[in-house]
């Protein structure tokens, strides 16, 4: 949005920021001043709504909400990782002050909502959650499969027919709905009595009702109130029986002082909803998205296999929650604004999930995107959302049954409606169409005995893959091969960052290698990446050399970025050797793009493996500079480095020992920063036999785990229904990181270096383990 930034005198900025400059400072702007997101713009976009604050103001003051409004990925982040520092006691607060009829209404029912799981403080929540997490452990989650498939099915089936159909009404409100008082133990005697009670709800904790609505929305807020006692007493009455509400007034009887009656009455209000509320979102805005991108559509009905990608990346792009809400306890710094006490925070989730400092790209869609699943619908940290996984496997099915059955189905002519509020966000209706007499059951009723396997979790990132055909084989030197890759259907490819790689099935699935792009990353068209055979190979490279030919189709992944440039460096010193010059040529190119000042260094045993060398000459003139060892010219490293002006930053690519060599150099040098990537590593395998157990505490999700000496920390993690990505499994691709607070790390990964491991801050959970007997962990 090219929109002047100007301060306003009408705003008033409730913190003294003293000197500091509009952007930096005092962030009420006209655009600030006019926010309001109960609006059908905001709701229908939210993420565009507020794109001039995500690149130019991260952080305002809203005057007619009276709340700090944040717009950044890693903001949101670290504002959800400290439920300390930032409250959630704000979240189901009601923007509409209550009039004292709407008091009376509330008294009349013997209203006294209190703190859930949602809403409630620490240590509190954190003994809660542990307390009553178990039922929503994926084996336990995989026993409502055949359930939930049922029920898509019998709603598929009333309307298979008819040519047209209201997916929310007809199928998407439903599934969810039933599925979420299944879980819970409660009956679904009236189901609109209850959907009249869910969206008084969401308008009060997150609306802005007008006097007249309050008193309506009280009346029917008090009947649910009413309405969740009587059903609670009646569980009580049968505790033995299913659902996790029965299960959460067992564990009263174990833990009375943390499962309280306050608690049970108040959550089994708020949990009604949310059980079913954002799966009905999410869905409701992936089925739109995918059938507005054809192409995409016609894809997942051909391989249902990518269902779980698209899904996420669904999520991601088109998600169910548009803000979430904190408050703060302390005063703190966010964005550079000095926070008070007490200060309101709406964090604009769905512009984090389109942060471009996050997410390559973040407006194209893409279900081959590799990092999809770091979107922050769910939350991050303590308050992660329980139910995510039960919501994205009724997510998966119901796709999965539309795509099989109705391939041809396309969105209807119409206007979307939105249900304002400052969280949750999906159109009311979903009109499709389609000809029944092209229903492929027609033609082939076995296909009604078919199904996916439904994954529990977000998609393991080997199995989010896209089918690329080789355009082109080039062999500039007898041991490199560059391939240029395309899609089959020549549709436009995502715009990746420099220093990217992608992993190339070299095969088969478990024969997967990484190779860095070096083409032009805003090249829609192709992907180039150069392949050195290595005399060692494993398979990988010499698969490629042998076996890969002009118009064969491989199975890629990513683009993936564990090589990042940070662009704010005053000065970049980049070095490559031999076939490191791959991601080291798109970085050098994007330091030219800023005006940055730079130097690149291209070392090689022989001329005959230069690449790219006129290419790179007619680009970077000058500041590239050349070594061949074999002609007595080679790269005096030494000298480079002291040479370094403070401040620089070494990229750095290339064979183990020139590596090992920088390292040692930049140990004296602790005001520059060197940043390399390894050619290889070698694989990390667990040997029980060698190995000792070691405890994890888990600081944002309040748990201990014990890691034993035949599991991985990785295995241990996902069996406590922790998210952290994965690919390699072997500790050569960077994935699974995750942050260490305290104890010392055992690293047996190759993407670390040696600096980096002695800062002891990360380590890869699927290979390396504790040299202490206790890790803390920033999850």
């Amino acid at each position: 949005m090219e929109t002047e930034l100007k301060e306003t005198a009408r705003g008033t900025c409730p913190v003294a920021h003293g000197g500091q400059s509009s952007v930096g400072g005092c962030p009420v702007h006209r655009l600030a001043e006019d926010f309001d997101p109960f609006q059908d713009a905001y709701m229908a976009d939210p993420a565009q709504f507020v794109r001039w604050a995500r690149e130019q103001v991260p952080i305002f003051y809203a005057p007619k909400l009276n709340y700090w409004v944040v717009t950044r990925y890693d903001t949101i982040k670290q504002i959800f990782r400290d439920p300390v520092t930032f409250s959630p006691s704000n979240v189901l607060q009601s923007f509409a002050q209550p009039s004292a009829e709407v008091r009376q209404v509330l008294e009349r029912y013997g209203y006294a909502f209190n703190r859930t799981l949602v809403n409630e403080d620490e240590p509190m929540h954190l003994e809660r959650r542990r307390v009553l997490m178990e039922p929503f452990a994926s084996e336990h989650l995989a026993e409502h499969e055949p359930m939930v498939r049922e029920l898509v099915r019998r709603a598929v089936n009333r309307f298979i027919d008819t040519g047209r159909a209201d997916l929310v009404d007809q199928m998407i409100w439903e599934v969810p709905f039933t599925v979420a008082l299944h879980f819970l133990g409660v009956d679904d005697d009236d189901r609109e009595k209850m959907r009249r009670f869910a969206i008084a709800h969401t308008v009060n904790a997150f609306g802005r009702p007008s006097p007249e609505e309050q008193l309506a929305v009280a009346e029917t807020v008090g009947q649910f109130w009413q309405f969740c006692g009587e059903v609670l007493e009646k569980m009580r009455r049968t505790a033995d029986g299913p659902g996790w509400m029965r299960y959460s007034i067992r564990q009263q009887k174990l833990y009375p002082d943390v499962v309280t009656d306050s608690y049970l009455h108040s959550m089994m209000q708020a949990i009604i909803v949310a059980a079913h509320e954002t799966t009905v979102f999410a869905t409701t805005n992936a089925l739109k998205t995918l059938l507005e991108h054809e192409t995409v559509w016609r894809e997942i009905c051909a391989d249902p296999s990518l269902i779980p990608a698209a899904a996420e990346e669904c999520l991601r792009y088109n998600g169910p929650v548009a803000g979430w809400r904190r408050r703060t306890t302390r005063e703190v710094e966010v964005e550079g604004v000095r926070l008070p006490v007490g200060a309101n925070i709406l964090m604009v989730v769905a512009s984090a999930n389109h942060d471009s400092a996050h997410f390559d790209d973040p407006e194209f869609f893409d279900i081959g995107r590799s990092n999809a699943s770091e979107h922050l619908n769910f939350g991050y940290g303590a308050h992660q959302c329980l139910g995510r996984n039960l919501g994205r496997m009724e997510m998966q099915i119901m796709i999965e049954e539309l795509s099989r059955r109705l391939p041809h189905m396309r969105l209807a002519e119409q206007r979307f409606d939105y249900l304002h509020n400052v969280s949750f966000r999906a159109p009311r209706h979903l009109w499709v169409e389609w000809d029944p007499a092209q229903n492929p059951e027609r033609r082939d009723p076995d296909i009604l005995r078919l199904r996916q396997p439904v994954r529990i979790g977000p998609p393991r990132a080997k199995d989010v893959v896209r089918t690329m055909e080789v355009a082109a084989v080039e062999r500039p030197s007898e041991d490199i091969v560059v391939l240029h890759l395309t899609r089959p259907d020549r549709r436009p490819l995502p715009r990746w960052s420099p220093g990217a790689h992608i992993d190339i099935e070299c095969g088969e699935p478990d024969r997967s290698r990484q190779y860095s792009l070096c083409s032009d990353p805003e090249n829609r068209d192709a992907w180039r990446v150069a392949v050195q055979r290595d005399p060692a190979s494993r398979g990988g490279s010499r698969w490629i050399h042998e076996e890969v030919r002009p118009g064969m189709l491989l199975r890629v992944r990513g683009p993936r970025n564990s090589f990042r440039l940070d662009e704010h460096a005053p000065r970049y010193l980049f070095l490559a050797g031999g076939i490191g010059i791959t991601p080291i040529m798109t970085m050098a190119a994007r330091a030219k793009e800023l005006g940055t000042d730079y130097e690149l260094h291209y070392s090689v045993r022989s001329r005959t493996s230069l690449i790219f060398v006129d290419e790179l000459r007619q680009i970077h003139g000058d500041r590239l500079h050349v070594y061949v060892s074999e002609e007595g010219v080679r790269n005096d490293l030494a000298a480079l480095i002291r040479r370094a002006s403070a401040g620089t930053q070494i990229y750095a690519c290339g064979p183990q020992r020139m590596l090992d060599t920088l390292e040692r150099l930049i140990e004296n040098r602790p005001e520059v920063t060197l940043r390399v990537e390894h050619f290889f590593g070698e694989p990390s395998h667990l040997d029980p036999a060698k190995e000792r157990p070691f405890q994890v505490v888990l600081r944002n999700s309040g748990l201990t785990v014990e890691v034993p000496a035949d599991k991985t920390l990785l295995e241990v993690l996902r069996a406590y229904n922790i998210e952290v990505q994965s690919d390699c499994e072997e500790g050569l691709c960077g994935t699974c990181e995750v942050s260490v607070v305290e104890g010392e790390v055992d690293h047996r990964d190759s993407v670390l270096t040696r600096a980096e491991r002695r800062e002891n801050r990360r380590m890869m959970c699927c290979c390396s383990r504790a040299k202490t007997e206790r890790l803390v962990l920033d999850l």
